[in-house]
């Protein structure tokens, strides 16, 4: 049941998203379930399943197709996404995850990241910059997004039991600043959702995705501006 809802909330903020310009829910990002199996804790993959459906009702309502992107930056590469829209042109997957970590068997996204064990702020922060120039260069060759999706996991962080990488809390920060900067100079609708996180100190975890709330509500403030 709390799988279901998890779902109904991500197709919520997608709805929102598309209507106001950024929209977040507090769970989600359950990005190993595949279309036909559970995995890594992921039951149903929220995000692929409000792509899909965001597409059937844009071209319902307007009769034009949406083309989607998913960033994802939890630590662990989202295999069940990459498996689930794989040679699909309209939905774009981007994976900036640890090399080492789990999935041990990756599936391949539009964009692959493989991170080094230990990195730090400044490394990720570079190749984040790289990807995203990467992922706009290649979606423009078709037609720009209609709406994006961004994992904000809070795993990536020095603190994280699971994550393996040496992020600071402002390195996240400054991640998810990017990340929504980005998208709101391209014009393009985001709907976020927290993804994964597992500190020794869950009030770390917890500091990490209200930092990300508090910077998606700051992006939203600022959206009518970006848009005139």
């Amino acid at each position: 049941e709390r799988s279901r809802r998890s779902v109904g909330a991500t197709i919520a903020a997608a709805r929102a998203a598309l209507a106001d310009g950024v929209a977040l829910q507090l769970g989600g990002g359950t990005h190993h379930a595949h279309s036909h199996k559970g995995s890594g804790f992921c039951v149903f993959n929220d995000v692929a399943v409000a792509a899909r459906l965001m597409q059937a009702e844009v071209h319902r309502l307007q009769r034009r197709l949406l083309r989607v992107w998913v960033i994802d930056l939890d630590v662990h590469q989202g295999n069940g996404t990459a498996a689930i829209f794989r040679d699909d042109p309209t939905v774009f997957t981007l994976s900036m995850h640890g090399a080492r970590n789990f999935p041990f068997r990756k599936e391949a996204s539009d964009l692959d990241v493989d991170l080094p064990d230990g990195c730090t702020d400044a490394p990720y922060l570079a190749a984040l910059d790289v990807a995203l120039a990467e992922a706009w260069r290649r979606q423009q060759l078709a037609e720009p997004p209609g709406l994006a999706f961004y994992l904000a996991g809070a795993d990536p962080h020095q603190d994280d039991r699971l994550g393996r990488l040496k992020l600071s809390t402002e390195g996240l920060a400054e991640r998810d600043r990017r990340v929504l900067r980005a998208l709101r100079g391209w014009r393009v609708p985001v709907a976020l959702t927290m993804a994964g996180g597992y500190g020794n100190n869950s009030e770390t975890t917890v500091a990490v995705h209200e930092r990300t709330v508090t910077l998606a509500a700051e992006a939203w403030s600022d959206w009518p501006k970006a848009q005139n």
